[in-house]
């Protein structure tokens, strides 16, 4: 239920966003929210981070496509394991939802989080990005509390 919950929030966060960000500015359109830093920026991205691979869009539907087919079979198999697996796992299956779903009913990706540093972005990447995060680091202290300690005749 947990990782369900984290799955739908996530993808609720970023379609409602989108429709904001749809509703409230103009394409292209770039409203400040801290001058210098951060500002919301409507983009249509017909690619990936960095506008890779634009209007390769069955590319990013079959690519999407199986990420959440292996993100649910991971899921299966993980049965007990910690809430921030669950967590980790959820925010990527809702971040690929939300843009897998923009790309099926617009053939683009909504952006609008501009940092100007960074290409713009929104919550979908956020989500994916911050989960892909955190199942990097419960896996990395997974395989650390497993290393067996040396003994001092190994050493």
């Amino acid at each position: 239920m947990f990782f369900a919950g984290t799955a739908l929030f996530a993808l609720f966060l970023d379609q409602l966003s989108k429709a904001v960000v749809q509703r409230f500015l103009a394409e292209g359109e770039s409203v400040t929210l801290i001058p210098r830093i951060f500002y919301l920026t409507y983009v249509r991205n017909p690619g990936a981070a960095f506008g890779l691979f634009a209007y390769q869009t069955a590319f990013f539907i079959a690519v999407t496509l199986t990420v959440i087919v292996l993100v649910l079979v991971m899921v299966r198999q993980m049965q007990e394991n910690g809430r921030s697996l669950k967590l980790g796992m959820g925010m990527v299956l809702g971040g690929a939802a939300g843009n897998l779903i923009d790309r099926l009913r617009l053939g683009v990706v909504i952006d609008f989080l501009d940092f100007r540093i960074w290409p713009v972005f929104n919550l979908a990447d956020a989500a994916i990005v911050l989960g892909a995060l955190l199942l990097a680091r419960e896996l990395w202290k997974k395989g650390e509390g497993e290393k067996a300690p040396r003994s001092k005749q190994q050493a």
